[in-house]
Protein backbone atom coordinates (compact mmCIF):
# COMPACT_ATOMS: atom_id res chain seq x y z
CA UNK A 1 0.00 0.00 0.00
CA UNK A 2 1.49 3.67 -1.10
CA UNK A 3 1.28 6.68 0.96
CA UNK A 4 -0.16 10.38 -0.55
CA UNK A 5 -0.34 13.22 0.89
CA UNK A 6 -3.57 15.32 0.23
CA UNK A 7 -4.24 18.98 1.83
CA UNK A 8 -7.65 19.14 3.08
CA UNK A 9 -9.45 22.19 4.01
CA UNK A 10 -10.70 22.03 7.55
CA UNK A 11 -14.32 22.02 7.04
CA UNK A 12 -13.41 18.95 4.74
CA UNK A 13 -11.49 17.50 7.57
CA UNK A 14 -14.01 18.33 10.22
CA UNK A 15 -16.80 16.05 8.49
CA UNK A 16 -14.04 13.07 7.66
CA UNK A 17 -13.44 13.08 11.01
CA UNK A 18 -17.23 13.07 11.87
CA UNK A 19 -17.65 10.35 9.42
CA UNK A 20 -14.84 8.30 10.41
CA UNK A 21 -15.89 8.10 14.15
CA UNK A 22 -19.28 7.51 13.44
CA UNK A 23 -18.05 4.30 11.59
CA UNK A 24 -15.30 3.39 13.98
CA UNK A 25 -12.91 3.39 11.21
CA UNK A 26 -10.04 5.38 10.15
CA UNK A 27 -9.77 8.46 8.03
CA UNK A 28 -7.72 6.46 5.54
CA UNK A 29 -10.18 3.89 5.49
CA UNK A 30 -12.76 6.21 4.59
CA UNK A 31 -10.97 8.25 2.15
CA UNK A 32 -9.75 4.82 0.11
CA UNK A 33 -13.96 4.23 0.29
CA UNK A 34 -14.68 7.01 -1.46
CA UNK A 35 -11.86 7.34 -3.39
CA UNK A 36 -12.89 3.61 -5.12
CA UNK A 37 -16.49 5.16 -5.50
CA UNK A 38 -15.54 8.05 -7.73
CA UNK A 39 -12.95 6.40 -9.80
CA UNK A 40 -15.69 3.78 -10.53
CA UNK A 41 -18.21 6.44 -11.50
CA UNK A 42 -15.61 7.73 -13.50
CA UNK A 43 -15.28 4.38 -15.35
CA UNK A 44 -18.91 4.72 -15.68
CA UNK A 45 -19.21 7.69 -16.97
CA UNK A 46 -16.25 7.23 -19.62
CA UNK A 47 -17.84 4.20 -20.87
CA UNK A 48 -21.33 6.39 -21.35
CA UNK A 49 -19.32 8.59 -23.23
CA UNK A 50 -17.70 6.06 -25.56
CA UNK A 51 -21.10 4.13 -26.09
CA UNK A 52 -22.39 7.61 -26.85
CA UNK A 53 -20.21 8.59 -29.55
CA UNK A 54 -20.97 4.55 -30.79
CA UNK A 55 -24.39 5.49 -31.01
CA UNK A 56 -24.03 8.80 -33.02
CA UNK A 57 -21.53 7.34 -35.35
CA UNK A 58 -24.12 4.66 -36.18
CA UNK A 59 -26.79 6.93 -36.77
CA UNK A 60 -24.28 8.99 -38.86
CA UNK A 61 -24.08 5.89 -41.09
CA UNK A 62 -27.88 5.09 -41.05
CA UNK A 63 -28.10 2.55 -38.72
CA UNK A 64 -31.54 3.40 -37.00
CA UNK A 65 -34.65 1.67 -36.03
CA UNK A 66 -37.76 3.16 -37.37
CA UNK A 67 -39.80 4.93 -34.53
CA UNK A 68 -43.11 3.03 -35.21
CA UNK A 69 -40.87 -0.12 -34.77
CA UNK A 70 -39.54 0.63 -31.55
CA UNK A 71 -43.20 1.66 -30.35
CA UNK A 72 -44.42 -1.63 -31.56
CA UNK A 73 -41.78 -3.58 -29.34
CA UNK A 74 -42.41 -1.89 -26.68
CA UNK A 75 -46.23 -1.60 -26.58
CA UNK A 76 -45.89 -5.89 -27.18
CA UNK A 77 -43.91 -6.46 -23.57
CA UNK A 78 -45.73 -8.13 -21.17
CA UNK A 79 -48.18 -9.59 -23.65
CA UNK A 80 -48.50 -12.93 -25.64
CA UNK A 81 -47.26 -12.24 -28.44
CA UNK A 82 -43.78 -10.38 -27.08
CA UNK A 83 -41.52 -9.23 -30.27
CA UNK A 84 -38.08 -9.25 -30.34
CA UNK A 85 -36.41 -6.05 -30.07
CA UNK A 86 -36.30 -4.55 -33.60
CA UNK A 87 -32.77 -4.20 -35.69
CA UNK A 88 -31.24 -1.59 -38.02
CA UNK A 89 -31.98 -2.55 -41.52
CA UNK A 90 -28.23 -1.67 -42.37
Amino acid sequence: MSVTTVRLQADVEQRLEAIASRLHRSKGWVINQALLEYIEKQKLEQERWTQTLEAMESAAQGKVVDASEVHSWLKSWGTENEQNAPRSGK
